[in-house]
């Protein structure tokens, strides 16, 4: 049975290395990794609360995944350890290449990491460290172990087409009890004390005081589509 070898193809037709010259569309690792790591995150503000005993949670966003490994480079096969060796950079370099910036893109290349049917990774190179661990008697590098991070990519029309967010589109009613807020009915109904505005500008006809609501008032909450917008302004 063959060893399938990790591949990296390079999506950017027209990628360059800094000397000019144009990047192969694919090579493969010289040995396969040991294990690699996936990190995936979200970002999450908290929203203080006068009163609370702790803070309102808001998820502002995803993170992009992150793919981590370790890859082991050797060229003492090729020329020995003599003054006929070869520098394990001529293998190290090509890796190298893909966390420089583009002419034409200005940013690093687009890549997918390909190993077997369990990993198909589109991504950039975020960071890559070098470290050189065997060297001839002329100081030539022999073996390597390059420290690769990539970060996942994907075009926007690509997350919302996989995302298929679907929200309420309906408006909903809600009474006011002794003591409530506009913040405070923001916050509990949109998760967001500073969507206020978005219930006062609602019911402007029915608020002579925007910092006193009478218990037993109606408010008309906004559908979905309209609350999502970030009002601006101090929180009554």
């Amino acid at each position: 049975m063959n060893l399938q070898k990790a591949e990296i193809q390079i999506l950017d037709l027209d990628a360059q290395a800094v000397d000019g010259s144009k990047l192969p569309r694919k090579f493969s690792v010289q040995f396969n990794p040991t294990e690699y790591t996936l990190t995936k995150g979200a970002q999450i503000a908290e929203i203080a609360i006068p009163g609370l005993d702790t803070p309102l949670l808001q998820f502002v966003a995803g993170q992009n995944e992150k793919l981590s490994l370790d890859l082991f480079f050797d060229s003492t096969d090729k020329g020995g350890m003599g003054a006929g060796a070869i520098s394990v950079e001529e293998e190290t370099n090509k890796f190298y290449q893909l966390v420089k910036i583009q002419h034409k893109t200005h940013a690093p290349p687009r890549l997918r990491f390909l190993w077997g049917t369990g990993l198909n990774f589109e991504c950039i190179v975020e960071s890559i460290t070098r470290k050189f661990t065997l060297f001839n008697p002329h100081g030539i590098p022999l073996r390597a172990t390059l420290s690769v991070t990539f970060r996942e990519y994907k075009t926007l029309e690509r997350q919302v087409k996989e995302l298929n967010l679907q929200s309420a589109d309906h408006t909903k009613r809600h009474v006011v009890v002794q003591g409530e807020t506009l913040s405070s009915i923001a916050a509990r109904e949109y998760g967001d004390p500073r969507q206020w505005r978005t219930i006062a500008d609602k019911n402007f006809a029915a608020l002579s005081d925007l910092r006193r609501l009478p218990a037993g008032l109606e408010l008309s909450l906004p559908a979905t589509e309209v609350r999502s917008r970030r009002p601006e302004g101090s929180v009554p």
